[in-house]
C-alpha cells in the first residue's frame, strides 16, 4: 500500500463515508492541480483569481451554507476531509485565502444575513466570482477583538465608517468585507457587523503585506475615511455582533487546526521518501536510528492531534458552542507540534531543505502562522485557564 492510501484508510477509517470519500477525491484533485504552480505563485506573491472561480465551480466555497444561494447545505466532515486535501497544494497561501473565503469571511452571512444581502454577495462569493475578506484584526489589536476602534456611525439609512483594519487576508483584491465595527459603547456590547463593498467611496488599501510565510496569499492594511453603507448591510443586530466573530473564530481555529494536522503528516511522507532515496556514509538516511525514532515519534503524535481535532469537529457538528474547548485545545497542540515536526522534516533534507523548490522550506515558514494566526498559542492557552477554572 502506497503512502497516499495509507493516509486515506486512516483518515476514512470508521468516520468518512462512501461520499465524503469521494468528495475528498474531488478536493484532491483540484489541489493537485494547483500544486504545479506552487513555487511560481509564492515568488509572485499573488495567484490567479481565476482559482476562486475554480472552487467555486467544484462547489467548496459553499460547503456547509445553504443549497438556495448555491452552497452544498453539508456537514463539518465534508469541511473536514476539505481541510485535509486542500494540503496538496503544497501552497499554504492559496489554502489560506479559499479558507477565508469558504470559512471565515462567510459564514456569517450565511447564519444571520437577510435573503437581499445573501443574494448580492454570498451567493456570488460561493460561486467564486465574488471574492470575500474578514474584517476583524486592527493595529491596535488581534485576538482582543472587544478592543475594536474602527466606528460606524448611523446616519439615516447609512452607517458612516471611519478607521483601520490589519492582517486582513484576500484585502487587496476583495469584491467585499465582512466587516467588524464599533457601533455602541467600548467593549464587546458595542460591536456590529456589516457586509463593506469595496467600491465604496472612502476605502483604500494602504500596502500589501510581506510576509515570511503563506507568501501567495495577500495581507492588507485597510482604512476607512467617512465611507457610506447602508443599513441594511448590517448583519443581525445592532451591538450584537461580538457573539457571531467569537462562534466564527471557532470554525476558523478549527480548519486550522484540521488543516495543520494533514499538513504534519504530507510532510512526514515527503520527508521518509527523501530520507529512503538519499544516502548519506554509504546508505540511505532513513537507515539511521536517530531518525528513524523522530520519525515514529511525529507520526504518533501526530496521530494524537489528528483524534483530539476529531474529536472537536464532532461536537463542534453537534453543538458550534459547546466545542470551545475542544478546538482551542485541538489548534494549541497541533500548532505547537508543527513547529517540532517541521523543523524535523527540513532538517532531515539537509542543505535541500533550505532552497525554496523543495516544498519542505516553504511549508516549514508556513507552519509558523498556525500558532499566531486565528489567536496566538498564549491566547489559547488563557482561553483554557478561564474554561478549566484556573
Amino acid at each position: 500500500m502506497n503512502d497516499e492510501a495509507k493516509r486515506v484508510t486512516m483518515q476514512d477509517n470508521e468516520i468518512f463515508t462512501d461520499e465524503h470519500k469521494a468528495f475528498r477525491k474531488t478536493v484532491r484533485s483540484f489541489a493537485k492541480g494547483l500544486a504545479e504552480h506552487a513555487l511560481e505563485w509564492d515568488e509572485a506573491g499573488i495567484f490567479p483569481r481565476e482559482v476562486f472561480k475554480q472552487a467555486g465551480d467544484l462547489g467548496l466555497l459553499g460547503i456547509r451554507h445553504g443549497v438556495e444561494y448555491g452552497g452544498l447545505g453539508l456537514d463539518w466532515w465534508y469541511t473536514t476531509a476539505y481541510a485535509e486535501e486542500l494540503v496538496n497544494t503544497r501552497n499554504a497561501g492559496v489554502n489560506m485565502a479559499l479558507m477565508v473565503q469558504s470559512d471565515m469571511a462567510t459564514p456569517i452571512i450565511d447564519e444571520i444575513g437577510s435573503d437581499e444581502v445573501k443574494r448580492e454577495f454570498l451567493e456570488p462569493a460561493i460561486k467564486g466570482e465574488k471574492i470575500a475578506a474578514l474584517g476583524v484584526s486592527e493595529p491596535g489589536g488581534g485576538s482582543d477583538v472587544a478592543a475594536i476602534r474602527t466606528t460606524a456611525r448611523r446616519d439615516g439609512d447609512d452607517y458612516v465608517i471611519n478607521g483601520q483594519k490589519l492582517w486582513i487576508t484576500n484585502g487587496t483584491r476583495a469584491d467585499f468585507i465582512t466587516l467588524a465595527v464599533r457601533t455602541g459603547d467600548d467593549g464587546y456590547g458595542g460591536i456590529s457587523l456589516l457586509v463593506f463593498p469595496t467600491d465604496v467611496k472612502g476605502f483604500h488599501v494602504g500596502k500589501s503585506l510581506k510576509k515570511i510565510g503563506n507568501k501567495s496569499s495577500d495581507t492588507a492594511e485597510l482604512f476607512f475615511e467617512d465611507c457610506r453603507v447602508p443599513v441594511r448591510y448590517r448583519l443581525g443586530q445592532e451591538n450584537q455582533g461580538f457573539y457571531h466573530i467569537m462562534t466564527n473564530f471557532q470554525g476558523e481555529r478549527l480548519v486550522a487546526a484540521i488543516g495543520c494536522v494533514a499538513g504534519m503528516e504530507l510532510a512526514i511522507r515527503d520527508a521518509v521518501k527523501y530520507a529512503t532515496e538519499r544516502k548519506a556514509f554509504g546508505r540511505p538516511v532513513i537507515k539511521f536510528q536517530v531518525w528513524k525514532h523522530k520519525i515514529v515519534e511525529h507520526l504518533t503524535a501526530i496521530e494524537a492531534a489528528r483524534r483530539l481535532t476529531y474529536h472537536a469537529v464532532d461536537k463542534f457538528n453537534k453543538s458550534p458552542m459547546g466545542a470551545t474547548r475542544e478546538i482551542t485545545m485541538a489548534k494549541l497542540f497541533a500548532g505547537d507540534l508543527a513547529q517540532r515536526v517541521l523543523y524535523d522534516c527540513m532538517q532531515i533534507h539537509g542543505g535541500f531543505g533550505y532552497v525554496t523548490e523543495y516544498a519542505v522550506s516553504r511549508a516549514w515558514t508556513d507552519i509558523r502562522l498556525i500558532t499566531i494566526g486565528g489567536g496566538t498559542s498564549e491566547v489559547m492557552k488563557e482561553i483554557l485557564i478561564k474554561l478549566e477554572g484556573l
